[in-house]
């Protein structure tokens, strides 16, 4: 019985130090091709130097107390098109500056607020919402299914739907 003990200890040993070792194999070549990883920020590679809210209450709290609107990006890490427009969102100069003016937010969980998914749960979407703390359905994308999404190559619609929400604040409120 004792030997049997030591054999299935040894085993677990075994399958452990191998599920290990395809871990530590797996960073390494992930961190020579890739550069390093910086360790993750609230931007999440959307924008470093872009102050980010943790959380939607943060945004909701910030927007009303500075008056200005909120930029929401939903996205997952894992889905390749959130990082194709990741990309095109933190290499835009413009949209960059842009951004400067809005209480950002990126999540990469689904919120259990309703009115963050008007027409649905998909990633990647950017919503806007205004200082009275409405989210503004009539700032849209170019498709009709999935009214919030934006693609990489939709960078110059992103960046006048951004225009477009910061022109409303000053007309509306």
């Amino acid at each position: 019985a004792m030997e049997k003990s030591y054999m299935s200890m040894f085993l677990l040993l075994i399958a452990l130090s191998c599920a290990l070792a395809k871990d530590v194999g797996k960073k390494e070549t992930k961190e020579t091709t890739a550069k390093p990883k910086l360790p993750q920020t609230l931007s999440r590679g959307w924008g470093d130097q872009l102050i980010w809210t943790q959380t939607y209450e943060e945004a909701l709290f910030r927007s009303k107390h500075s008056n200005k609107p909120i930029m929401v990006i939903h996205h997952l890490e894992d889905c390749p098109h959130s990082q194709a427009l990741k990309k095109v969102f933190a290499e835009n100069k413009e949209i960059q500056k842009l951004a400067e003016k809005f209480i950002l937010l990126n999540l990469v969980y689904e919120t259990t607020d309703k009115n963050l998914s008007p027409d649905g749960q998909y990633v990647p979407r950017i919503l806007f919402i205004d200082p009275s703390l409405t989210v503004r359905a009539d700032i849209t994308g170019r498709y009709s299914n999935r009214l919030y999404a934006y693609e990489p190559s939709d960078g110059p619609l992103l960046h006048s739907n951004m225009q477009k929400a910061l022109k409303l604040l000053k007309t509306e409120l």
